[in-house]
């Protein structure tokens, strides 16, 4: 079985970082490889599912820590709200009064 140190398509970085420019359908050189492409693809697949958690748990982090001043920023907004339909009452108030007038005046009887 050939090493995959001693294959055209192992490629070592200065760094320590090793690298494979193999192609699964084409390049592959023994039956061994395959195997061994697929077992570093399944971890490289696992080191990004890895990262995604970490930031989905980061992000439900930031979401626990904003969720207090969101409430308080809700409830402003609805007391806020609720005075300025405190406040335009009195137009409608009218508005209802007047139409109960015309209503009692349209009856005959």
């Amino acid at each position: 079985m050939r090493q995959c140190q001693d294959c055209e398509h192992y490629h070592a970085g200065a760094d320590g970082q090793v690298a494979f420019t193999c192609n699964p359908f084409g390049t592959i050189v023994e039956p061994e490889c395959l195997q061994k492409w697929q077992l570093l693809r399944m971890t490289e697949l696992t080191q990004k599912v890895d990262r995604m958690v970490e930031a989905y748990e980061a992000t439900v982090a930031i979401y626990k820590r904003m969720q207090p001043l969101q409430e308080k920023m809700l409830r402003q907004m609805e007391r806020e709200m609720e005075e300025q339909e405190d406040a335009e009452a009195w137009k409608y108030q009218d508005d209802d009064d007047d139409d109960d007038e015309v209503d009692d005046e349209d009856k005959p009887f």
